[in-house]
């Protein structure tokens, strides 16, 4: 490479982003520039490099490089070193912090590059301001109260100048001292007119907010500081070297009551402490994520996905285990800091910050998350009295529902009045009378010497039983039970009702086959010599046993065989219509299956059960075609739904509100049922985060999207559901370019490319390259983005996708151009000739676009060459072809560059009528209104018409001598 182009090659490096990316850059263009023996070239990639490794995070590096430069300045001085002589005394402020932050250097190496900053600062004659700063921040570090207050009183009344830390950066170190000495309210007065302000630094606002989150939170300013939280935490999650301000967010919402929200930050983050900036960064984040973690793991089953390192896999592990791990991580580094300085106040420091828990009013940070979440292994003053339905503050139930009364057990009634009573409790959808009649019975003749039908009897139902609590296997063990309890004693009717409801449970069972055998024998056993309601139910169970294996044209024919009256049992009619519905579904027959739903739904209303109505409400949902229909049938589900329907009932309607047009009114539903999925315990709620982001994302509230996406990311990787969180991080990636956050962006699109390796994946990876270099471009990153278009375009050309690969060559071709990278602008263009020959001649509107549209840009390329009758040529015809397609922007933009083209030939007769056409159609306000009416005024000036010319500069406001 020439010395040229290591210059164009630096530039590049200095425009990314902080982070690995930019350091492996650094790194691999020092060696180059090393080799290449450029002195001045060599000392501005060092200088740029110090920056890079600080706001990188490997500020250990920064050393080097700042020593290397400083005795470069020293030994040699050459003119250019001038030029970057206020760069080099702002990088001492760099060293004083970073070799605090290292407890292997010592304390004295601190003080000699303070008094050596101070030497130059008096010899360049600049205020002595921010080097009082950092020895208040020496003095703060190893504990000396007295000494940090005197260097304070000399930073606050020493005038600042251009070497000073900015508006936002020096307020904070303010904030954070007045903070820490008790004085909160003067810390949020101070930094307000600072928030007010306009705050540019790299390190702003997200540095002072955080330093305000306690203030805000001691001084009654809650809503502030939940604000102040998300805001900077936003900006603070993706950079490596802002771990210690994130472990500050971990401890916040520990003391805030958000105990789960603390171990989501942690646990996105605890990968970082393999990689930590500083060992000080690595103490703070270990000892509030200790705290953190303490908290989630008293009740013991709380755990943690930890990423794998080297040398240790990824997996799970236990919080407790993992809080004294980090516990021990912390206070060893505390010891090293308080063995260098010589004081214990490191360790005082860390054991403040072990002890922190939550201290206040609950105070809900979350934007996927409603309410505080019981603690693991339960808590009773968090439940109603039924043990199953958690209260709101108003005390009311989940849905909103009264509590059902007590149920009436005749206390006169015997035993087999009980269990008749039991059976049609249960029949009736009746839990409560169902679990009081056989809590009677039991307890009055649960040791009584009863006949074997009453035994049989209680038997069956103790199987209802152990079916409602989900013990699959308990239930067909007391269904067996009972069946041979009615078959010894010659009870041929009852033993056949058995025998159906246990061939419905071994249908669900590893033993399908015998269990379809039972049902279908105790129906021909049942039409024959049951009654009218025991000939309906019987073939319902026939049905219910080939709709567990999914057998749905057989099910359909064994539920026409149920009577329209169910035998006169209009509850077993309802489930009837239920399970009809459900198979014609599944069948695609829609309308049946919505008819059958509104029957359900007659019915359930009919009958007064609300875990009907809510079953047949959300198949009717389902299946109805008008997004405002399905909406109101989930409203009726919600009404009526039992508190452990409502789950289901809150993600169906989000998802019938979403597509009703009602983003904003889904994200409620969303957010509930992402918070009844944690505190359940549930798995689902990464899969329902994911789906609340895009809500979040469809109403523009993209902050609270990304929150909502990271923890949905965080989640499915942990399920192991990959695909799926590549898709989040897809949708992650979209709404972190919508904040303006290029670089998590970025970051995510080449991870996606990089997971998206496999033939298969191939139109998806050149879809995700093509929206990185999207954002590139738009950055003016647009070197960089041309690389993205190209790898783009290889990917579509592998995946036989022609159409996609030209677009990626046009964007490839215009992005080289705009970098001023000619020769590379004119491959690309050269490739999408070539490729638009394949496509020539193809009617389709997309087609004619891309064509015309790479004639355009080939046009723009040839005229840099200066080549205008060739680039002319091209565009012979190209106006009329996208007015053919009615892209009348982008024809107008191709007649203005023939326009251009016509003056540089001389042949401005030719462009004035064109000019004036153009400028006579564009919209008032347009952008290129200014540019077709200066071109208009440069051909009126060749046509010998200056009158008309000046007129029209006038009228745009042109300048005669642009």
């Amino acid at each position: 490479m020439s010395d040229e182009d290591l210059w164009r090659v630096l530039r590049g490096i200095s425009d990314m982003p902080y982070g690995a990316g930019q350091i492996a850059a650094f790194e691999q263009l020092l060696r180059r520039v090393d080799a290449a023996d450029d002195r001045h070239l060599a000392f501005v990639t060092r200088m740029q490099a110090t920056a890079g490794y600080i706001y990188g995070g490997e500020p250990a590096k920064s050393f080097v490089t700042f020593s290397w430069c400083l005795s470069e300045f020293d030994r040699d001085p050459q003119p250019y070193h001038q030029r970057h002589a206020h760069n080099l005394l702002w990088h001492f402020k760099y060293m004083v912090t970073g070799l605090l932050n290292f407890p292997e250097v010592p304390l004295d190496r601190t003080y000699a590059v303070l008094d050596d900053m101070e030497r130059r600062y008096r010899a360049g004659g600049h205020s002595l301001q921010t080097v009082h700063k950092h020895r208040f921040r020496v003095a703060d570090h190893v504990g000396d109260a007295e000494a940090a207050a005197h260097w304070y009183r000399l930073w606050q009344t020493t005038p600042r100048d251009d070497l000073s830390d900015c508006a936002g950066c020096d307020p904070t170190s303010q904030v954070n001292y007045l903070a820490d000495t008790g004085r909160d309210a003067e810390a949020v007065a101070l930094s307000e007119p600072v928030l007010a302000g306009r705050l540019t630094c790299n390190e702003q606002p997200q540095a002072i907010l955080t330093a305000l989150l306690l203030p805000y939170l001691r001084t009654g300013r809650a809503e502030s500081a939940r604000d102040a939280h998300r805001e900077a935490y936003r900006r603070l999650r993706g950079n490596l070297a802002d771990l210690w301000d994130i472990g500050d967010h971990v401890e916040f919402c520990t003391l805030t009551g958000n105990e789960a929200r603390a171990v989501e930050l942690v646990e996105r983050h605890l990968d970082w402490l393999d990689r930590a900036p500083s060992p000080a960064a690595a103490m703070h984040f270990a000892a509030t994520a200790a705290a953190a973690l303490r908290q989630a793991g008293q009740g013991g089953a709380a755990t943690v996905y930890r990423r794998a390192a080297e040398g240790r896999p990824a997996g799970e592990v236990s919080a407790s285990v993992l809080a004294d791990e980090l516990t021990r991580t912390a206070t060893e580094l505390a010891e090293r800091f308080d063995a260098r300085n010589g004081t214990t106040h490191q360790s005082e420091w860390v054991a403040r910050r072990l002890a922190v828990r939550p201290s206040g009013e609950h105070l809900p940070l979350s934007a996927s998350v409603r309410r505080r979440p019981p603690p693991r292994g339960g808590d009773e003053s968090t439940t109603s009295h039924r043990g199953d339905l958690p209260l709101l503050a108003d005390g009311a139930t989940r849905a909103g529902k009264p509590e059902a009364p007590a149920p009436t057990v005749p206390a006169d009634a015997g035993p087999d009045q009980l269990l008749d009573l039991a059976e049609q409790s249960w029949g009736r959808h009746d839990p409560i009378t169902f679990r009081a009649a056989l809590a009677a019975y039991d307890e009055r003749f649960g040791a009584a010497d009863l006949p074997p039908r009453t035994v049989a009897q209680r038997m069956a139902l103790r199987a209802a039983e152990r079916g409602d609590e989900d013990d699959l296997p308990g239930a067909i063990e007391s269904n067996r039970a009972a069946l041979d309890l009615y078959l010894a004693e010659g009870d041929e009717l009852s033993a056949q009702v058995v025998a159906g409801r246990l061939g419905v449970l071994l249908a669900r069972s590893d033993d399908a086959d015998e269990g379809l055998a039972l049902v279908r024998k105790a129906a021909e056993v049942l039409d024959r010599d049951g009654d009218a309601r025991q000939r309906a139910a019987a073939h319902h169970r026939v049905a219910l046993a080939l709709l567990q294996q999914e057998r749905w044209a057989e099910a359909l024919t064994a539920l026409d065989r149920v009577p329209a009256d169910a035998g006169g049992d209009r509850y077993l009619a309802a489930r009837v219509a239920l399970h009809r519905a459900h198979v014609l579904e599944q069948s695609e027959r829609l309308d049946e299956a919505r008819a059958a739903a509104a029957e359900a739904r007659r019915i359930g209303r009919d009958v007064g059960v609300d875990e009907l109505v809510t079953a047949a409400s959300l198949a009717y949902a389902r299946t109805v075609d008008d997004p405002a229909e399905a909406v109101a049938a989930c409203d009726e589900a919600l009404a009526s739904a039992p508190t452990e329907a409502e789950l289901a009932v809150r993600v169906a309607r989000a998802r019938a509100l979403l597509a009703a047009g009602r983003a904003a009114d889904a994200v409620d539903d969303f957010v509930e049922a992402v918070t009844l999925c944690v505190e359940r315990g549930e798995e689902g709620d990464a899969f329902l985060r994911w789906e609340l982001a895009n809500a979040y994302r469809m109403v523009g509230r993209l902050g609270e999207a990304a929150e909502v996406a990271e923890e949905a990311v965080l989640g499915l990787d942990r399920l192991g559901a990959q695909a799926e969180a590549d898709r989040c991080r897809h949708l992650l990636a979209g709404v972190y370019a919508g904040l303006g956050e290029i670089k998590p962006a970025l970051t995510l699109l080449e991870q996606l490319a990089d997971n998206l390796d496999g033939p298969d994946n191939l139109p998806y990876r050149a879809q995700v390259l093509e929206e990185a270099g999207d954002i590139l471009y738009d950055a003016d990153r647009d070197a960089a983005g041309a690389e993205r278009f190209a790898a783009a375009a290889e990917a579509y050309r592998l995946g036989d996708l022609p159409l996609d690969e030209l677009r990626a060559r046009r964007r490839e071709a215009y992005a080289w151009f705009w970098a001023d990278d000619r020769p590379a602008a004119t491959r690309a263009v050269e490739q999408a000739d070539a490729l638009a020959v394949t496509l020539a001649g193809l009617p389709e509107p997309p087609v004619t676009y891309e064509l015309a549209m790479v004639a355009e840009v080939g046009a723009r390329v040839l005229t840099t060459e200066n080549r205008p009758d060739e680039a002319l040529a091209r565009l012979d015809g190209v106006p009329d072809r996208l007015r053919s397609i009615e892209a009348f922007g982008e024809a107008a933009q191709v007649e203005i560059l023939v326009g251009e083209l016509l003056l540089r030939l001389d042949r401005p007769a030719e462009a004035e009528p064109l000019l004036r056409r153009v400028l006579g159609g564009l919209p008032a306000d347009s952008r290129p209104v200014r540019q077709t009416a200066w071109l208009l005024a440069r051909a009126l000036d060749l046509l010998d018409r200056p009158t008309e010319a000046a007129a029209l500069r006038t009228e745009h406001d042109l300048d005669p001598d642009d």
